[in-house]
């Protein structure tokens, strides 16, 4: 996934001043991280960990450094290692979610721990933004876009939740199609069966293909009709060996079905493989005796069946081609999703996503503009030209309603992209030849230029298709994103603002300590359905480094929790009171509470009583 990571500074962040203080060694992590020094930011936050191994921040840190690093599962160990000092900590719970996110298998728990962090923490964007991350990895993008949208009601400015939004607006293919990442599978043993599959596919097409060329120039062209067949069954033995041998390179058979059924491409793969067979096998049983001077008369020799079937073994190639393009450029709405990528701008993800889109944009307008173009010769009337008015309506009237939702000027946009500016001069250029066409075929006898101004417009189509080819090429030799869908990226930018798994656990004073370890008033407030309600609690039994209390309560408190963890407790002194907002998660026969916010008062003396 995309970050935005303009801006870095390489400055070293020294070590604290204060070397035996662990919240201080977790900032300076935080500070090294925010530098991008993964490495200097894994040293500092395990200098905490050894102060206080029972410091959750700490090990968040510590997982936060080594997903940067690229180790995965030490990052999961240590993620696993926060939850389990601070179990009720909505920011361990999220950094454990995004860990288990990048492991094979891992998808279903880190959705169980997104789903905790939002559950502890709903008033926090993060959490909802996780659980759009992983629906948008299953291609559920309509759950996908409600977190996302919970998100930005919560941060109107999350760059990542504007963006990858933006990409559910496309209906944005995720790297794998064929796996689902809630399969216990690895994707890579999934990913050599889908290969296995397009490879036997292709091999049986064209070696069908060639077969069948074979065939044809062999029978009716050189008089050897019985041979050519018996040579050209000899084929379909190759098409075992092919599937024999592309059979034993599949290990996960049981999830084929559903790897075809959620990737669309790769059943048409495998069905075009099906449909050359069957073809090819009526090729070889209508071979015509004689070459036949074209396909009309082989038709009418054969009844059609050979000359269909000869057309679906030799060209069935082009058939995914075409449907492909025309579908990924009709596939979701890139006005709004334009709109979407410019709110996160200048995030660097949301730039090249807004080029992208901006691809997919022209292509449906050249699409349209291929069709107007077709109408007077298939129609034998100019004026039908006149349609590419209705286009050019169309393109303005999106072009408006994108402005007002925020999407990017244009000018800017094609200075960025030069191929873009000829793809999109051209088209306009093409629209308006068509548009003087269709005028001139109104008028009485029609317009002797009008064919000059048709090669014009097809001139212009031709070069905004090259415009698309040249910065295709262009992509392909830097190794860069290209003017395609699978350029696409979702963006985990969080912009200045601090990451949800690297913010501070809340800390508790000496006196909070004191207090609630030692006093007799403590009172756990929590929500019922019938209201707030509070009872006394029958003992702490311990307060944690890490500030987390461990408390005893009756059966009611342990309902509530069940309902809503958020709770409130109030701990008395002699000379304070404070107010401990948390989460709380029962284990055993304790509810250990995990302290979110903490307010100190003191108690109100005469001179504060409120006065009528």
């Amino acid at each position: 996934m995309g970050s935005d990571a303009e801006g870095w500074d390489a400055t070293p962040v020294p070590p604290p001043l204060d070397n035996g203080d662990p919240r201080a060694w977790c900032a300076v992590a935080v500070a090294r991280l925010a530098r991008d020094q993964p490495e200097a930011a894994l040293d500092a936050a395990r200098q905490a960990v050894g102060r206080d191994p029972q410091g959750e921040w700490g090990h968040r840190l510590v997982s936060v450094a080594l997903e940067r690093l690229g180790r995965d599962s030490e990052a999961v160990a240590s993620a696993r290692e926060a939850v389990r000092h601070s179990p009720g900590s909505w920011a361990a719970r999220l950094r454990l979610g995004s860990a288990l996110r990048r492991r094979p298998g891992g998808w279903r728990e880190a959705w169980a721990e997104a789903r905790a962090a939002v559950r502890f923490a709903p008033e926090e964007p993060d959490p909802h933004v996780l659980v759009g991350d992983l629906a948008l990895l299953r291609g559920d993008h309509d759950s996908a876009a409600r977190a996302y949208a919970a998100a930005l009601r919560r941060r109107p400015d999350h760059p990542a939740a504007r963006v990858n939004l933006g990409l559910t607006l496309l209906r944005w293919d995720r790297p794998r199609p064929h796996h689902d990442p809630a399969w216990e599978v690895d994707p890579r043993e999934t990913g050599q069966a889908r290969r296995a599959l397009e490879s036997w596919s292709r091999q049986v097409r064209v070696l069908l293909a060639a077969a069948l060329t074979a065939a044809s120039a062999a029978g009716p062209g050189f008089g050897l009709h019985r041979e050519a067949q018996a040579g050209g069954a000899l084929a379909l033995a190759g098409v075992v060996a092919v599937t024999v041998r592309q059979a034993g390179r599949v290990r996960a058979w049981p999830y084929v079905p559903a790897m075809l059924g959620r990737d669309l491409w790769l059943a048409l793969s495998v069905a075009l493989g099906f449909v050359a067979t069957a073809a090819y096998v009526v090729c070889l049983a209508t071979l015509p005796a004689t070459r036949p001077a074209s396909f009309q008369e082989a038709a009418d020799e054969a009844g059609g069946a050979w000359a269909g079937a000869a057309g679906l073994v030799l060209l069935n190639a082009a058939a995914p081609l075409v449907a492909r393009l025309f579908v990924e450029a009709w596939r979701g709405r890139p006005i709004q999703a334009l709109a979407q990528f410019a709110a996160a701008l200048p995030d660097r993800t949301a730039v090249r996503d807004v080029d992208v889109a901006s691809w997919v944009v022209a292509g449906r307008v050249w699409q349209g503009a291929v069709a107007v173009a077709l109408l007077p010769p298939l129609t034998g009337r100019p004026v039908t030209a006149l349609a590419s008015i209705a286009v050019l309506g169309a393109v303005w009237r999106a072009r408006t309603r994108a402005a007002r939702r925020g999407a990017p000027p244009l000018r800017p946009v094609l200075r960025a992209d030069r191929w873009l500016a000829v793809a999109v001069s051209a088209l306009a250029a093409a629209l308006a030849c068509l548009a003087v066409v269709g005028a001139a075929g109104t008028l009485p006898g029609g317009d002797p230029g009008a064919g000059a101004v048709v090669w014009a417009a097809w001139a212009a189509l031709t070069l905004s298709a090259a415009a698309f080819a040249g910065r295709a090429a262009r992509a392909w030799w830097r190794g860069g994103p290209g003017p395609w869908r699978a350029s696409l990226v979702p963006s985990e930018s969080h912009g200045t603002r601090l990451p949800g798994d690297s913010t501070p656990s809340t800390g508790l004073s000496d006196e909070v300590r004191h207090a609630a370890t030692y006093s007799r008033s403590v009172v756990l407030a929590y929500t019922e359905p019938g209201g707030p309600r509070a009872l006394a609690v029958s003992a702490v039994t311990s307060v944690t480094s890490s500030g987390e209390f461990r408390l005893i309560a009756g059966d009611e408190a342990w309902d509530a929790v069940e309902r809503d963890p958020r709770v409130v407790l109030f701990v008395s002194d002699p000379r304070f009171w404070a107010e401990v907002r948390g989460v709380a998660v029962a284990e055993g026969d304790v509810l250990r509470v995990t302290p979110r916010q903490v307010l100190m008062r003191e108690y109100p003396g005469r001179h504060q009583a409120r006065t009528r």
